[in-house]
């Protein structure tokens, strides 16, 4: 199978953007096409199970179809187009297993950081506010990938897809991110790049942003119903600044 990824949607107009809270304390940001470009990660994890398991490869294009989900989406999906249902099933649980093993000898290895995320980051904490990473990422990869591109220390939590029980698009994890924080969620917003952020930004009674790059499973940005459209995180700083000292 092969995905076209559409074109990047425009942001919207700073002056267009309007959250429902009076004030923007927190920011809760997913990691994968939202801060890094793991696609090609994925893909090299995915491909070196699939040769362990006899079958064949994957493609950038055919991933980002099904990136956002957490891995054991990601391996059911890959799994499918390439064995029959039930072997499918049978061979599930030594795929993801094969997955993880190949993933973390490469996690980061074939990843770059989106522009203006490092900037982005740094105005939200020098403007007060506090900071969650909230991934479908396994905990330990998501931790691993931040402290190579030395974000981590940015992030007062960072909650991966297997840190509570239920993922994205599930409202959980950001409800667990704003009392790690210490924020009522309806003070904080929801930055990401798929309609999984959006679904479980929106489910726990938060704003929602989307960058206009990324993944989101790949449907046309303009799908999701967020709050706004932003650039880049920094432009995200800006709009959330701005919003607080309107208030």
């Amino acid at each position: 199978m092969s995905t076209t990824v559409p074109e990047p949607a425009a942001p919207t107009p700073a002056a267009a953007l309007r959250f429902s809270s009076p004030r923007i304390d927190a920011a809760l940001i997913d990691l994968d096409g939202t801060m890094v470009d793991t696609a090609d990660d994925f893909t090299a994890g995915l491909n070196a199970m699939l040769a362990r398991l006899g079958a064949r490869e994957t493609s950038r294009d055919e991933v980002i179809g099904y990136v956002g989900k957490g891995s054991e989406h990601l391996i059911e999906s890959v799994l499918k187009p390439r064995f029959a249902a039930g072997e499918a099933q049978s061979r599930f649980g030594d795929a993801l297993a094969i997955y993880q093993t190949e993933y973390a000898k490469i996690n980061g290895r074939h990843t770059q950081l989106y522009p203006d995320v490092a900037a982005g980051l740094d105005a939200m904490r020098a403007a007060g506010l506090k900071l969650a990473c909230v991934t479908n990422k396994p905990h330990r990869f998501a931790i691993e990938l931040l402290r190579q591109y030395g974000l981590a220390d940015h992030f007062g939590a960072v909650l991966g897809g297997d840190s509570v029980p239920r993922k994205k698009p599930d409202p959980l994890p950001m409800l667990a991110a704003c009392d790690a924080l210490g924020v009522a969620p309806g003070a904080a917003v929801a930055i990401g790049d798929s309609e999984n952020d959006a679904l479980a930004g929106r489910a726990a009674g938060m704003a929602t942003l989307t960058v206009p790059y990324g993944y989101n499973h790949g449907k046309a940005i303009q799908t999701i119903n967020s709050d706004g459209i932003v650039g880049s995180l920094l432009a995200a700083a800006r709009a959330i600044i701005a919003h607080n000292a309107a208030q």
